[in-house]
């Protein structure tokens, strides 16, 4: 099963959750509470911190945020190319989808998931990619490059393949 079709609560039953005091500015209330949030993700290994806020509860959905971001960008799934059908989160995710997904959806990670694995799948190969979804190269680079974070993702995928990093 796809952690990141799980609900917070099924994802947090799967972690480990360590609570630390954060450091710098802040001040008594910083010093005396334990408001930071560690998030270790049990079957893949991945963790994520997260310390901004002086609420824990703040402090815990930041945490699941990178968390699923986390595993969209470093776990990859199996795509099946010779019957592959764009899943329907991947679908919403493309340019002049109606609604399209942005990165406030709950959805988001799991639909930059299935790009990825099917960027992955394909050799790290822009064209082939947008040429799958029905989309332009640049429609198709511009995705990739939509966020930090699956930029990092996209060009650790391509450098492996040994072929140069989007910009």
């Amino acid at each position: 099963m796809n952690p990141l079709r799980l609900s917070d609560a099924a994802l947090l039953a799967q972690c480990e959750l360590d609570r630390f005091r954060g450091s710098g500015p802040g001040g008594q209330k910083r010093n005396k509470t334990e408001s930071a949030v560690r998030l270790r993700h049990r079957p893949s290994g991945l963790s994520v911190v997260a310390s901004e806020s002086r609420s824990q509860h703040e402090n815990r959905g930041r945490a699941l945020r990178r968390l699923r971001q986390r595993i969209a960008a470093q776990l990859r799934q199996p795509v099946d190319l010779a019957g592959y059908q764009v899943p329907a989160e991947l679908r919403a995710l493309c340019p002049g989808a109606t609604p399209r997904l942005g990165p406030r959806d709950v959805a988001y990670p799991l639909a930059v998931q299935q790009l990825l694995d099917l960027f992955a799948a394909l050799r790290s190969s822009v064209a082939d990619t947008g040429t799958r979804l029905g989309l332009s190269t640049g429609a198709t680079s511009r995705m990739l490059l939509a966020e930090p974070w699956v930029a990092r993702a996209a060009n650790a995928l391509r450098v492996a393949c040994g072929r140069r990093p989007l910009r």
